[in-house]
């Protein structure tokens, strides 16, 4: 298996040689991390773009009896992506999946807003070009809930950037945006850290600083 990248800011370096940087500045695109490992890579490209930065919080919805099978996502502005294949697989009914949302939403989502943006709510992106980042990405889920919520706030277009993912993810998410760029599509994806020599957990300093840097 290929170790693409030393590190996240390693992977930056690489997604910024695919990103059209000088039509990031001049349409002053907004660079939205949809987690914490992609915060610390959208940094790099916001900063070198001269752009702002924020960071939309979202929690997994997961099997009633397995905390490690995400059944969807929701977001701080309660957007919910379901991975309907598995719904249906498990028989999940609708219920569980909305009771299960509103409750990581006020028990997780709202304590991270307080905490990393002092309560302030995510911006409007209303006619903004919006440009999406993660570390990578195993289901696309994280990127889908951004897409999704991005799209109902009537961004004028929405774009992804990914250092590494599947190859049938890439895909998917390329029909939904209206451009996608990521650097390694990978046919048979095992997990994002196997992908990097150097995958620390982001701490919660880190994100308050980062996101500090971009009031």
């Amino acid at each position: 298996m290929n170790q693409y990248y030393k590190d996240r800011d390693d992977a930056a370096i690489q997604l910024l040689d695919t990103l059209p940087l000088e039509r990031i500045r001049a349409e002053k695109w907004k660079i939205i991390a949809v987690s914490p490992g992609g915060l610390k890579i959208a940094s790099k490209i916001a900063f070198r773009a001269g752009v702002g930065l924020n960071m939309l919080f979202s929690e997994a919805i997961c099997a009633p009896l397995n905390s490690d099978c995400e059944l969807g996502r929701v977001s701080e502005t309660e957007e919910i992506v379901v991975h309907e294949e598995l719904v249906d697989a498990f028989d999940i009914q609708s219920d569980y999946i909305y009771g299960e949302a509103h409750r990581k939403h006020e028990e997780k989502i709202l304590s991270s807003i307080y905490q990393f943006r002092k309560g302030i709510q995510f911006p409007n992106l209303k006619d903004e070009h919006v440009l999406l980042i993660d570390e990578g990405c195993e289901s696309g889920l994280k990127l889908m809930t951004g897409i999704k919520t991005a799209m109902n706030m009537d961004a004028k277009a929405v774009f992804v950037a990914i250092p590494v993912a599947p190859k049938s993810v890439a895909q998917a998410l390329n029909q939904l945006v209206d451009e996608s760029y990521v650097v390694h599509e990978v046919n048979d994806y095992v997990k994002t850290y196997c992908y990097y020599k150097d995958f620390e957990d982001i701490s919660d300093n880190e994100i308050e600083e980062i996101l500090e840097r971009f009031e």
